[in-house]
């Protein structure tokens, strides 16, 4: 049962941060976040459903704070890996670096769990350390890679295997080196918590994981039944489908305004303001909306609050930290470019200059 939960909480997590690249950076914060839940949760429960089994000749307790510590500092641990993985520029170094943090976060939330064992005292072999701590870090790499060197359905589910095989293979790897002394009192450190209390948490905690598997399971379906392609579609410029109809307003009638005719759109609180080379009409979308239906178009989200179709821009103006795309027609107003965004809009600008002039 502990190999299936480690298995669940590996798929569910590497899941969770799929096409991250297409969404905007709350949502993108949003799904890191509960990806470092599902994965470092999953090796939290893991090692203490593994840790229901040992049968030792005395009665045995676990502290409660540190068992809780050792749960936050594996969810932190992974938080760090994904937060490299995703909002930093992916390179070989980077993969290799954030497998590696994983490992680690596997071996510290184990010997955490271990030093919170009350009544008896774990001691460690060298070797089963060192054999561990190889392991742990080389099946970490290997699932990272695997699993972010192409962003592919098929190697989603083998980074999830090699994730499970390295969680696993630290546990068990880690505690046939492990012996066991008998300690005569109690730490204070924190509450002290008995095998059946431990195993109502474990039980809640995987319960909510395997609740999450069959969530992000349903992406999946659903891909199948619209024949979406296995790999992430990688960033483009050109539109795909040029015949997009966007929903608008003009003079209390309903128009529908073609993708390629809009200049820019702008966010006009639960609504939006769609700008073209000589009308601004009212649109029902909001900007979370019509970003996800115009990004995969060619459009650039140069603000959280502007969509900007690149085909549109005439000339692009960095001033300090920020920037702004400016338009051919002298009544429409600069499209801002924030900080965050800036280096991203350059060189998506630059490779339209470049493939206009190839044309």
């Amino acid at each position: 049962m502990a190999c299936v939960v480690a298995v669940v909480a590996g798929f569910t997590g590497l899941s969770l941060t799929r096409d991250l690249s297409k969404k905007p950076a709350f949502e993108k914060k949003v799904s890191v976040a509960l990806a470092s839940i599902a994965l470092g949760g999953g090796i939290w429960s893991m090692h203490f459903i593994a840790m229901l089994g040992l049968q030792l000749p005395i009665l045995f307790y676990y502290d409660a704070a540190i068992t809780l510590v050792s749960a936050l500092t594996a969810v932190l641990i992974v938080g760090g890996a994904l937060i490299l993985l995703h909002f930093t520029e992916r390179t070989p170094v980077v993969i290799t670096i954030a497998g590696g943090v994983v490992g680690m976060g596997i071996l510290v939330m184990h010997y955490i769990g271990m030093a919170g064992l009350e009544l008896c005292r774990a001691t460690y072999s060298p070797i089963g350390i060192v054999i561990s701590s190889i392991v742990a870090v080389a099946l970490c790499i290997l699932a990272i890679w695997v699993a972010y060197g192409h962003r592919t359905n098929r190697n989603i589910l083998l980074g999830t295997l090699c994730f499970a095989a390295a969680v696993c293979s630290v546990h068990f790897l880690a505690m046939s080196g492990t012996r066991f002394v008998a300690v005569p009192g109690a730490t204070e450190f924190g509450p002290s918590m008995s095998n059946e209390t431990l195993a109502l948490g474990v039980i809640m905690f995987s319960f909510i994981i395997f609740g999450a598997c069959l969530w992000v399971s349903v992406t999946y379906l659903e891909r199948i039944q619209v024949g979406e392609p296995d790999k992430e579609p990688e960033p483009e410029i050109a539109p795909r489908q040029p015949k997009l109809q966007i929903p608008c307003e003009r003079d209390g009638g309903k128009v529908f305004v073609a993708a390629e005719d809009i200049v820019f759109v702008r966010a006009d609180g639960h609504y939006t303001q769609v700008y073209t080379e000589d009308e601004r009409l009212f649109c029902v979308w909001s900007v979370t909306e019509a970003t996800k239906r115009l990004l995969p178009f060619g459009f650039l989200q140069t603000h959280r609050s502007y969509l900007v179709n690149p085909l549109r821009v005439a000339r692009f103006e960095r001033s300090k930290d920020k920037g702004r795309c400016l338009f051919d027609s002298a009544d429409l107003p600069p499209a801002p470019v924030s900080r965050s965004k800036l280096k991203a809009i350059q060189d998506a600008l630059a490779a339209q200059v470049g493939a206009a002039r190839a044309l």
